[in-house]
């Protein structure tokens, strides 16, 4: 007897060769009917013998196409219709679809095979691509996936390759870029002034990297800029180039042996560089086996490393025979290039040579950046390979909401129904191109998701430029979110928790409620209310921002905190590195309280304790004193700190005096280092366990979630976990979603969500009370 049935599948089931594997499964089991793409869904029309239709249904479920990701499947019995051959049918769009756009994915190994093959009609293809792997979010222009809305359609396809995308038993059946030498794009070479150069264009490129030159590189989501990573000289031409002093560089090795990556093959650092995402991953400097240039990566425990991941990087890297400089192609603090004509324009005085092609980048996508400690892996920059995959929200439909993130590290989010869709990192919205690139990137993603923002939430400080963008954006509700409360629920949005928590926030700076740059905060979070548990004792911030590129200012801050205006047992230490104009002239803003907020920034109490014991007065890049701080932790330490605790209306203020009068104590005694910043990071573990704790009491409360860019420290984050373990807290951290500001967006939506379908917002502003 026959049957017939209609299967809709949800998730990621577009661009992962969803439609190609349905239909192998039907016809390899006698089935008719056809398959689908209807908005964000698969739609099967199948019909057969009953055991072949059950047979197909488990199938569907049981062993999909690697990339696809079933989040549901559905099945309603429809009446028999005759078919009369299974068929993939034309797409059609649907109207509010559950939208999952395919995010780009790092070359198969199916595909290396063929390009290194000297007999196989793609051997050495820059675009060599199949189901499996090649672009995907960056250059499709509208949904459902399909080539006519990519900027493939720009290329016609020959006999050969209409043959292989017609033929279901090719892996390349229905696979919307494929391309070759014969009808495809092509590699060409740029000189500095944007006209092409005679010769073969990848082995230009090689010659000029192998020579000490700078090689700008179109890649799948924008340019990088390239150089040889074991010349001293090449890497710090780069530097001086992009006017990028001392922020790490990321590599680009050659293969994942163990010859690249010493001890970390076989861990879950290779796990991660291996994944079809290929990040960047920070691995631990002390694993360098390949002669990478000391300023690489200087004073960092860690150096970004990554594989290649597009035909064009295989080749080079196969080529040049040695790793990569491979940075992101803008100049610093811009939004990375994507385009020839910008390219030229933007890094004519950066890059000796260009290296591009024609195959359109409709959306800029940066790399991802993960770290890993232990065995777990966490994402510091959520790009390339990740979004714009959305996370399920455990707060269900509601209205739809855009959310514009923070100033530093911005991405925005969307939301629709239940999914939050991140956006890629934007970066620093400091100059006019970012702020523009942030306004491209929102009308991009809300158009090929087809939302309709009807709530924009954005940070609590007024100035951001976010902020500004989220004013000036039409909707009829706005939602402005404190900064840390944003963070803490960035950790619960990735948790799906619904439950209260703890919230350790502890960043550089944020905004308070009471006007204060807040930065060292434990908050109380149930739904949308928010209570100021802890915090840090306010001391100045000498010169607002600029305190953060100068960790001296925040050590006298702090030591005028602790010892008074001589500065104790450091007064003559500080005196004899610093100016004396320019330490009277920050002394006396303190005294006077000019220019100096008060803070209870634990990002800066960091850069202080830097500072403190001479490692670093100036920061080439946010965060860089702190990082060396972690870098020079002893293993173990004698050394022992403490914070004092102290309550006030239902408040603990926090103080660090006696910490900074230990360090200042121990320092003077000509104590190491290494051993001072160790028991640094274990007062701060330790003051994060028993606060906490204390809180837990008074509350009830038991679940604590860490957040906020200083849980970028690895040795913060184990020491805290174990620390709270020890209390008998169950601990929420970042694994999907950075703790620093690339997440703010996130958090923001989901605190914006709550208040809408709580009806606690009047069209104004929700914050931390």
């Amino acid at each position: 007897m026959i049957q017939r049935t209609a299967v809709e599948v949800t998730g990621l089931v577009q661009g992962v060769g969803f439609r190609p594997f349905v239909y192998s499964l039907a016809t390899g089991l006698g089935l008719r009917g056809f398959v689908q793409n209807r908005g964000g869904r698969v739609y099967v029309d199948v019909e057969g013998e009953p055991g072949a239709l059950a047979a197909f249904v488990d199938r569907l479920t049981d062993n999909p196409p690697p990339m696809a990701a079933i989040d549901r499947v559905r099945c309603a019995r429809l009446v028999p219709a005759n078919h009369q051959q299974f068929v993939i049918a034309p797409s059609e769009a649907t109207a509010g679809a559950d939208l999952r756009v395919p995010p780009d994915v790092a070359t198969c190994d199916d595909c290396l095979v063929e390009l290194f093959d000297a007999a196989n009609r793609r051997h050495r293809h820059p675009f060599i691509t199949c189901t499996k792997c090649g672009p995907r979010f960056s250059i499709i222009r509208k949904l459902p996936y399909d080539r006519a809305d990519t900027t493939m359609d720009a290329f016609a396809m020959c006999g050969r390759c209409r043959a292989d995308y017609s033929d279901p038993l090719n892996r390349r059946f229905h696979a919307q870029a494929i391309a070759c030498p014969q009808c495809g794009p092509s590699l060409l070479a740029l000189g500095k002034s944007g006209r092409a150069t005679s010769g073969d264009a990848l082995q230009l490129a090689v010659q000029a990297l192998l020579g000490g030159g700078i090689v700008a590189i179109k890649g799948i989501g924008g340019f990088h800029l390239a150089c040889d990573a074991t010349n001293e000289a090449a890497v710090s031409e780069l530097r001086r180039r992009k006017g990028r002093e001392a922020r790490p560089l990321a590599v680009m090795v050659p293969d994942a042996s163990g010859r690249c990556l010493g001890a970390a093959a076989g861990t879950a650092a290779l796990a991660a560089l291996t994944s079809p995402e290929r990040p960047i991953v920070l691995i631990a400097q002390s694993i360098n086996t390949l002669g990478l240039a000391g300023n690489v990566a200087p004073g960092s425990p860690t150096v970004g490393m990554f594989l290649p991941y597009t035909p064009i990087h295989h080749l080079l890297l196969h080529d040049a025979g040695r790793p990569l400089v491979m940075t992101s192609g803008n100049r610093t603090d811009e939004p990375m290039v994507c385009d020839d004509a910008s390219a030229v324009a933007q890094l004519g005085d950066i890059a000796d040579l260009f290296l591009t092609h024609a195959r359109r980048i409709h959306t800029r996508c940066d790399d991802s950046v993960v770290r890993v400690h232990g065995q777990r892996v966490s994402l510091v920059r959520r790009a390339r390979g990740h979004a714009p995959s959305p996370l399920r929200l455990a707060e269900g439909a509601g209205a739809s909401v855009l959310a514009v993130g923070g100033h530093l590290k911005n991405t925005f989010c969307l939301t629709s129904g239940a999914n939050a869709y991140l956006s890629p990192h934007i970066g620093t919205l400091d100059s006019a191109a970012s702020y523009h690139a942030l306004s491209d990137a929102v009308g991009q993603m809300s158009a090929l998701l087809n939302i309709q923002p009807e709530v924009i939430a954005h940070d609590h400080h007024p100035d951001y430029a976010s902020t500004r963008f989220a004013l000036a954006w039409p909707a009829a509700t706005r939602v402005a979110v404190q900064h840390h409360l944003a963070h803490v629920l960035s950790c619960v949005a990735e948790h799906r928790c619904t439950e209260p928590v703890i919230g350790v926030a502890f960043d550089g700076a944020g905004l308070g409620t009471d006007g204060a740059i807040w930065g060292g905060e434990f908050l109380v979070v149930e739904g949308t209310q928010c209570r100021r548990a802890a915090h840090l004792a306010y001391v100045p911030l000498p010169g607002g921002d600029v305190a953060a590129r100068e960790p001296w200012r925040m050590a006298v801050a702090h030591l005028t905190a602790a010892c008074g205006p001589t500065l104790g047992p450091l007064g003559g230490e500080i005196a004899s590195r610093i100016t004396p104009s320019k330490l009277a002239f920050v002394q006396q803003m303190i005294a006077r309280g000019v220019c100096s907020p008060p803070t209870s920034s634990m990002g800066r109490l960091f850069d202080a304790v830097a500072a403190l014991i001479g490692l670093r007065d100036v920061a080439g890049f946010e965060g860089q004193a702190a990082v060396e701080l972690e870098a020079i932790a002893s293993p173990s330490t004698s050394l022992a700190y403490r914070f004092v605790t102290v309550m006030a209306k239902d408040t603990w203020t926090i103080d660090a005096a006696p910490v900074v009068q230990q360090i200042a104590a121990d320092v003077a005694a000509a104590r190491s280092r290494g051993e001072i910043s160790a028991a640094f990071h274990g007062a701060v573990a330790d003051m994060i366990a028993s606060v906490a704790a204390g809180i837990a009491r008074q509350t009830g409360v038991r679940r604590v979630a860490l957040t906020g860019g200083v849980f970028q420290n690895a040795l913060l984050s184990q020491l805290a976990v174990r620390a709270l373990s020890v209390q008998g807290l169950e601990v929420l951290e970042h694994r999907l979603v950075p703790c620093n500001d690339g997440g703010l967006s996130l958090g923001q939506a989901l605190f914006a969500l709550r208040a809408v379908n709580a009806n606690v917002t009047d069209g104004e502003q929700i914050a931390c009370a």
